[in-house]
């Protein structure tokens, strides 16, 4: 899952930073995804979209979060210890995104706690922050993961 090999919840050390690569969205795309799971106008149909509130197409907050979470389950999570998400705070789309936009995404260890419960797992809370190429925040999001301990100290 994780093209850098298992990451273990002793991998993941408050502080660290793990830029997650990047993804880029099509008008296509974003019609699509809109048809599909929000059919809005300002996502599903560029001539309505011209003359409302954003100026134009843009995409789906929920399509943002799912090009998120692709990149966030395969450059950041690992196959090896992930043991899913009891959920996520802060969700926020400040800015549009726009097709043609190439975003980024940065994942930043903001807390990673024992369990108390099951020794064999942590909590891991992150913050994640979706750029577009100007630099500017379109989706940032809190989000909580549980992670296995390393089954091994000579494993990480």
């Amino acid at each position: 899952m994780n093209s850098a090999g298992p990451r273990w919840f002793e991998d993941y050390a408050v502080g660290l930073v793990f830029e997650c690569g990047t993804v880029e969205v099509s008008a296509e795309e974003i019609i699509g995804f809109g048809r599909l799971y929000d059919p809005q106008d300002f996502h599903v149909d560029a001539q309505k979209a011209s003359r409302g509130p954003f100026g134009g197409l843009i995409a789906s907050g929920w399509q943002t979060a799912s090009l998120m979470t692709r990149l966030y389950v395969t450059r950041y999570l690992s196959g090896e210890s992930s043991l899913g998400s009891p959920g996520m705070d802060e969700l926020r789309w400040p800015s549009p995104v726009r097709p043609g936009d190439c975003l980024s995404v940065r994942c930043t260890v903001l807390e990673a706690r024992p369990s108390k419960s099951k020794p064999d797992r942590g909590i891991v809370n992150t913050l994640v922050e979706v750029r577009n190429a100007k630099a500017e925040i379109v989706m940032s999001a809190r989000i909580l993961n549980l992670i296995r301990r390393s089954p091994e100290p000579g494993d990480r």
